[in-house]
């Protein structure tokens, strides 16, 4: 940065400068099921979100059932007007989708009486001292593949695991676990996930006619910096 505003940390890290935007949590709340008998849910954001990419969206299902299943989420909206998401319950064998969740931009967005905002040189607000900041916290990648189970006809279900310990402040990105994922024919493999609270253990589970069995997507956490 040649001139402006620059914060470094105690680890000569720079948190904070005048030409890029942090994340920045723009909202946050609660899911819960609104449709397909209880395993669908669609959240509305609180107003609309204004960022030209998809809002990354965080979720942290409820400890309630012993296993919560999530797939087929996606972002609602287009760019420049994105309005909810929407997250699907494995099956009926898992929890209801519910949870807390928080959705998160490289933007700001005014809301605080006091304090310091800061602009980029052509205009776009990149912080709000009233806007809380998300903050990665771990990713994980070193999959132990599992099994493979057949589910009739040429399909099959590939199951992965890794040992979690679901702390109550940290939450899963779902943008890169809404993507089918690309296997050895054109219908790819479609992508789930299980929060498996009694075994203190997090699942990848794959589905695809097409059988490969290696597996690399990272599971990306965050909490939110209030």
């Amino acid at each position: 940065m040649a001139y402006g505003l620059e914060f470094t940390n105690n680890s000569n890290v720079v948190t904070l400068d005048s030409e890029y935007a942090r994340l920045c949590v723009m909202c946050s709340g609660r899911y819960a099921p609104t449709e397909e008998s209880g395993l669908g849910s669609t959240t509305s954001f609180p107003f609309t979100i204004t960022s030209t990419e998809p809002p990354l969206i965080f979720v942290r299902p409820d400890t309630t059932g012993n296993i919560s299943g999530l797939c087929f989420a996606r972002v609602i909206g287009s760019p420049g007007a994105w309005t909810g998401f929407y997250v699907r319950a494995y099956d009926v064998n898992t929890a209801q989708p519910n949870g807390r969740y928080f959705a998160a931009a490289f933007m700001a967005t005014r809301v605080a009486t006091w304090g310091m905002d800061l602009w980029d040189g052509a205009g776009k607000l990149l912080f709000d001292s009233g806007t809380p900041s998300a903050l990665f916290t771990r990713a994980y990648q070193n999959w132990t593949f599992v099994k493979s189970v057949p589910s009739g006809g040429a399909a099959f279900f590939n199951y992965y695991t890794v040992p979690f310990n679901f702390p109550a402040n940290e939450y899963m990105m779902l943008n890169n676990f809404s993507m089918s994922m690309v296997a050895g024919n054109a219908p790819g493999r479609l992508l789930y996930c299980w929060w498996d609270f009694p075994s203190g253990t997090l699942w990848a589970i794959t589905s695809g006619t097409s059988n490969p069995t290696a597996f690399y997507l990272p599971a990306l956490f965050a909490k939110m910096n209030n």
